[in-house]
This record gives C-alpha cells, structure tokens and sequence, in this order.
C-alpha cells in the first residue's frame, strides 16, 4: 500500500481475550470491535444463564475495550447484535439503553442459528468514532451527525444514519411502511423493496444520493427467498445516469438468519460514503471523493455486487464463498478446505487493489455448523503475519450454494481515493 497512515491493534485485560481477534483495531477515523459474548473477563466464564445480566455483560465488555483507548460509549457509532432467540429483543432493549447517554447509534438486530460459546444468548459488536486518527495523521475534533427522517419507520433502540467524517452508517431497515408502522403485505418482494425504500428515504433526507451505498447486508430468513429478494434488488442499483453507465452495484453480503424482528421476512443495513464529511472539515476539502469499484478475475465475479469498493480510507469486500474463481463452483465439502478458498478469495481481491491480507482491519465470518470454528480457526491465523483483525462469527442456518462457510472484510486503504485528503 501507498500511504503511510497505521493500524493500531490493541488489546486490554479488562475485556476477554481471543487469541485469533484483536478486541479493536484502529485505522483513520475509525475502530473496529470484535464481537463480544457475555464473558466475565475475570473468570473466563459466561455469565449466568439470563438474558438481562448477559446483555448487560456484552456491553460491560465492549465499554472496558472502548475506555481502554481513552474513548466513551458515545464514540459507538454501530452495534450488531446477534440473539440466539429473537423473543429476547424487548429484555436486551431494556439494558441497551441505560449504556448510551446523549443518542442511540445504528443497529442491526438478527436472531441467529448458534453463537461460539455453549450457553450464550446474546453477542455484540461494534464500530466507533477516532476522531484522533491513527499516526501521522494529526487529531481532529471532527463532530458526529445522527439523523432520523420521519420518511422511514423510527425506533426507539437506534438512530437511522450516524455519520462520522467520510462514512455514514444506516440502521438496519426492516419492511415496515412509516405510516402505519407495520410490516408490509405481500410476501419477499414487496417487504425486500420496504426496506430500500426505507433506506432510500433515509438518505434523501440527508442529501445523499442513493449510489452513494459502498457496501449492503441482507438478513433474509428463509433462503429460498434470495432469487425474489435479488430481482427486486436489481430495481433499485445502480440508480443514477452515472452509475448505470458504469455498471455500478455495491459490495454485498447476505446472511441466512433464525429470524428477524416483528417476524419480518428480510431486513437490510448500509454504509454510505460521505465526501462531505463531517464539521469541521471544509467543504473544499471534502467534496468529489471518488468511490473506486474493482473485481478481480482471480476470485468469483458476482453480476449483483462488486468485490471490493473503496472510499476515502477504507475498502468493503463482499462476502466470499468457498468458489473457485476458474471453475465457478464450490470446492470440496470440507469446512477446511472451504475456509481456506473463502480466505484465499479476499486474499486475491486484497491483492489485486496492491493490498495485503495484514491490512484487514475487520472480518466477518458465518458458518453452518458452529463446531466447524476450531477448524477454521486453524486455517485463518495462516493469512497474517501480523496483528490479527476484529473478528465476528455467528453460526447461521444456511449459507447459499450450500456453502459451510462465508466470510467478509473490511480492509485499510491508507492511499485514500482522490482527491486525496
């Protein structure tokens, strides 16, 4: 890579600690968090079997790795959290709360297949404001915007867009029209274009064009439903004029899930670029940062996303399955074997934009069978020769093409996109 800005890994004892994740890893104006269970960092045991004191352990852990680094609950900018029963939403939304003072960030709730600890209900992660930056770059008070648009259903649990300097994070959406606050009727198609709608909404209300999407997730409960879910997709990207002529569509993931809440079929979140940044940058400083898509012949192509998009100083890679880019087909069915495509795929995709795997800040890992994270484990720490990026795993109930195992990244990209800053 180009520039010459660091990745700052850090670890504190006051939170559990993993030996194949760094508890949060810094780069730019950003951090990123590994997953937390409801450990008590002390004993080394999940806490007791409720999902209250387990919530409140979750956020007790990501709170002692937040103030480690000298930073607060209100530098939380997205959470994820991944239930083991969705009938447990209302019980961790009581705890939530009392953990935030001034606002509520972003958030995607899922209910999940199984989580990597025996006993846990609840495990969360997130993603937080550095307004200091990592070295050399100098610290800066930049200020964090969060929006809500009476255009798209309000909840009482989250802010719908939270942006900080280049980035903006957009709340999972689910299919609820924001008149009525009800799901809508109709089946996948017409919940699946609810939620671009609701997103769309969003970011009209702040000004953002809707191609200015870097990377989606979808949470679809029933996988069947893809197909329908990608036919209605295909109506909404790309957008614009400009976007058609070059074909653009964002990096995507999409995510087999137990179920979602109000029994909603799909659910879909965002992350937007933001060349306006946020105050105090100047506006001269900060307009016409350009999104730079690539794919790589040397990993699966994929009609509905592109492999990476990089914007300011972060890239999105898309979730990759176990396929071998010559062939198009799954490798063998064995989770090693497919861990170790999956890797090799964001490895040639890192490569091809002249990266390496060791500037990964952030990787997200689903898997169909949770016995199968030893194994992975095996394979995955081969891929660095660094310090390890923040890691989530969830266990899901599919994956599509039948796949073991899924996985996705975000990676540094210190060179920025021009006009650089």
């Amino acid at each position: 890579m180009s520039g010459t800005i660091i990745k700052l890994s850090r670890n504190t004892n006051n939170a559990p600690s993993c030996t194949v994740a760094t508890q949060t890893v810094a780069f730019s104006h950003y951090n990123n968090i590994s997953a937390q269970l409801p450990i008590d960092p002390k004993s080394g045991n999940i806490v007791a079997d409720d999902i209250k004191t387990q919530a409140k352990q979750c956020l007790t852990n990501i709170k002692a790795v937040i103030e480690s680094i000298d930073h607060v609950m209100d530098d939380v900018i997205k959470i994820n959290v991944f239930l083991k029963n969705i009938t447990d939403i209302d019980a961790v939304n009581d705890v939530y709360a009392s953990f935030f003072q001034d606002y509520l960030p972003t958030r995607t709730t899922v209910a999940v297949a199984a989580l990597p600890l025996e006993g846990a209900l609840v495990q969360m992660d997130a993603l937080i404001s550095n307004g200091e930056g990592t070295t050399p770059q100098a610290p800066c008070d930049l200020i964090k915007v969060a929006k809500n648009s009476n255009n798209a259903p309000i909840f009482p649990v989250s802010t719908h867009t939270v942006a900080f300097s280049h980035y903006n994070n957009i709340s999972a959406q689910l299919p609820v029209d924001p008149k009525s606050g009800e799901i809508v009727t109709g089946g996948i198609k017409n919940q699946t274009k609810q939620c671009l709608s609701n997103i769309k909404a969003i970011l009209e209300s702040i000004d953002v064009p809707f191609d200015d999407i870097v990377k989606v997730n979808i949470f679809v409960k029933n996988p069947v439903d893809i197909d329908a879910i990608n036919e209605v997709y295909t109506t909404f990207f790309p957008d614009s004029a400009i976007a058609r002529a070059v074909a653009y569509v964002p990096a995507r993931s999409t995510m087999v899930v137990a179920a979602l809440p109000m029994d909603a079929l799909v659910q879909i979140d965002a992350v937007i670029s933001h060349g306006d940044g946020t105050p105090p940058q100047a506006v001269e400083d900060r307009h016409g940062i350009i999104i730079r898509a690539s794919n790589t012949q040397n990993a699966p192509i994929n009609a509905l996303s592109t492999q990476t998009v990089a914007f300011s100083h972060y890239n999105h890679i898309s979730a990759q399955l176990p396929i071998d880019a010559k062939t198009a087909n799954l490798v063998a069915d064995d989770v090693t074997t497919q861990a170790t495509q999956c890797l090799n795929n964001i490895k040639a995709i890192v490569e091809s934009i002249d990266h390496v795997m060791d500037d990964l800040v952030k990787v997200n890992i689903q898997v169909k069978n949770i016995s199968d994270i030893a194994a992975i484990d095996k394979v995955y720490a081969s891929f660095f020769k660094g310090d390890l990026p923040a890691r989530t795993v969830v266990g899901v109930s599919a994956i599509p093409m039948n796949a073991l195992v899924q996985i996705d990244a975000v990676v540094s990209n210190a060179e920025g996109t021009p006009p650089k800053l």
